[in-house]
């Protein structure tokens, strides 16, 4: 077997800045952790908010700590760095080698989606509470095996708002990701990108506010035992 990941992001249009932020690491102990931020409105300032959280659980999630305790954390450093005055939204992502599960971290409102052979498509729907303006906020965390043709997505509010603000009919994720799904695909490069293009064409080519989609699929092994990591960035 091999893991997979891939994200696609676009700013607000005419924004200065993404106010989404998504970083990645290696785990001490084995596999690697995406995290993904959306920061209260949008901008410099959702950017500066964004990247307090994710800057704080990349740091604990390098150090070894859980991922439940760095999303905790990272809601403690920005509840006190800003008085309980700005959220985030904050997504983990985890390949945990140590487990041989997949992790997945929410303190977000808006679902993620998985797929596993055991129970087919499903999602992450459980009410959950954003970061930074309340006490004791803790993430909702599932962990499922890492076995062929598990599939997780995560996404910021503009994936699932998309289409809402020029009245159109608003992006389903789940009916995209179970289309892919039924055909037998997989790959996770493909399934952000469709994502994004259709959320993309939803808001007429202007994206409404920052839109961030990240996946991470467990495949069959089809290569040697170099790790790769492809990336694209227009300046």
């Amino acid at each position: 077997m091999e893991v997979q990941f891939a994200v696609a992001k676009v700013g607000k249009y005419a924004s200065s800045e993404s106010g989404d932020t998504l970083e990645m690491i290696e785990r001490p102990h084995g596999g690697l952790s995406l995290v993904l931020v959306d920061g209260q409105r949008s901008g410099k300032s959702a950017k500066a908010i964004s990247n307090v959280v994710a800057r704080k659980a990349i740091q604990l999630l390098s150090e070894g700590v859980r991922d439940g305790a760095a999303a905790r954390a990272a809601h403690d450093y920005l509840f006190t760095y800003r008085g309980g005055k700005v959220s985030a939204t904050l997504n983990i992502l985890s390949v945990d080698t140590h487990s041989r599960t997949l992790v997945i971290s929410r303190n977000n409102p808006a679902p993620v989606i998985v797929h596993t052979p055991e129970r087919g498509l499903y999602v992450l729907d459980e009410p959950s509470e954003v970061v930074g303006v309340r006490r004791n906020v803790k993430p909702l965390i599932t962990e499922v095996p890492l076995v062929r043709q598990t599939l997780a997505v995560a996404f910021t509010d503009g994936l699932p708002h998309a289409g809402s603000y020029s009245g159109m009919v608003r992006l389903e994720p789940l009916a995209v990701v179970q289309g892919l799904v039924e055909i037998g695909i997989f790959d996770p490069q493909r399934v952000v990108n469709l994502l994004l293009e259709r959320a993309v064409e939803l808001d007429q080519g202007r994206p409404r506010d920052d839109i961030s989609v990240m996946a991470v699929a467990v495949l069959e092994r089809t290569g040697d035992d170099a790790r790769r990591l492809n990336g694209r960035v227009p300046l």
